[in-house]
């Protein structure tokens, strides 16, 4: 269980977002564009702009190293490796955890002596997801894993994420606008609107019996025409 007990983030004198949630095993945060959600990311990773100022206030047995306890999976695997490198050599693990890794995840070995180029968007995303986890990390950020990827992939590697957190025993922060790959994911889900939290809860009750119109409008965008009780 990860506690974040104070989350603020400010430009000159504009609070952007002001938030504090618990992480049980995986969590949603689920919002449209703009609302504070990749600001939220980005503060995590260390990652804002030097014009920003954040105070960040945790209650966890880790401190927030991106690469050391913290693995993050960005949204395009097709910009997030160099495409004039070979896979094997954007790893910083040796061999062997490298083909651990990639077991692991469902590649084949032989992809670690080609191109990104040369390798699909669901093999690349799994490239990505290997190295987020080659250091074992205890948190797992995930910036809209899936959005670049066909509906079947993307099911693949929700699936793939699920397995691995079983394994691996990581927690998962799910950062998307999307409630209907988070609803296959997450086991709890918080609504950010205007950098500020207005809707938690566990996912099916926060998809089942929405109290906020903000959150019945995300539901009715990413559920059209689907019974979501089920």
């Amino acid at each position: 269980m990860i506690t974040i007990k104070k989350l603020q983030i400010s430009l000159d004198d504009a609070k952007l977002v002001d938030i504090a949630f618990t992480i049980q095993s995986s969590l949603a945060l689920i919002g449209q564009s703009g609302s504070g959600k990749s600001l939220t990311l980005k503060a995590l990773l260390g990652m804002l702009p030097k014009s920003m100022n954040s105070t960040l206030e945790y209650d966890s047995d880790f401190s927030f190293v991106a690469g050391e306890s913290i693995g993050f999976v960005p949204q395009n695997p097709f910009t997030a490796l160099s495409p004039l490198t070979k896979i094997k050599k954007q790893f910083f693990v040796d061999e062997s955890r490298i083909e651990e890794l990639f077991n692991e995840v469902g590649l084949s070995l032989e992809l670690l002596e080609r191109f990104p180029p040369e390798l699909s968007g669901g093999q690349l995303q799994r490239v990505v997801i290997a190295m987020a986890l080659e250091k074992r990390p205890k948190l797992l950020l995930l910036d809209e894993p899936t959005t670049a990827l066909d509906p079947d992939t993307k099911i693949k590697i929700l699936e793939l994420l699920r397995n691995l957190q079983q394994k691996e025993g990581f927690t998962m922060l799910f950062v998307t606008h999307d409630m209907l790959s988070a609803k296959e994911l997450c086991e709890e889900v918080c609504v950010i609107k205007d950098g500020l939290l207005v809707e938690r809860g566990s996912m099916q009750e926060v998809i089942t019996s929405p109290k906020e119109a903000y959150t019945k409008v995300l539901i009715e965008a990413n559920f059209a025409n689907r019974n979501f009780r089920e």
